[in-house]
């Protein structure tokens, strides 16, 4: 099995620095209510047939609500020679650390 490397949200620059591509695999109502601006969003069950939409020459910060599924999305992006990082917490410690989110609801952003 392969190592799912996982880093904390304190452990996070802010901002986040170049080479650095958040992939948020939560599912698209998950997204509309609240993500990380500039994330890009391919929800879990669709990321196999998606790859050839992720960078191969920029690290992925892997996001989801909690930390489940993006740590099942940083081991398999590994297996497929990515280089992905789980974000422990997920947007839940996200949005609780105060970090910026942006919604596409056009209410304040949550975690949903």
């Amino acid at each position: 099995m392969t190592e799912v490397p996982t880093i904390e949200v304190p452990q996070v620059p802010d901002p986040l620095p170049a080479g650095v591509t958040v992939l948020d695999v939560r599912e698209p109502v998950e997204w509309q209510h609240g993500h990380i601006d500039g994330a890009l969003h391919v929800p879990l069950t669709q990321v196999p047939d998606r790859l050839e939409e992720l960078p191969v020459d920029q690290q992925l910060l892997v996001v989801c609500k909690v930390g489940g599924r993006s740590a099942q999305a940083t081991a398999f992006l590994r297996e497929k020679g990515f280089e992905a990082v789980n974000l422990a917490g997920g947007m839940l410690d996200w949005a609780d650390a105060g970090r910026p989110m942006v919604a596409e609801t056009g209410q304040d952003p949550a975690v949903v």
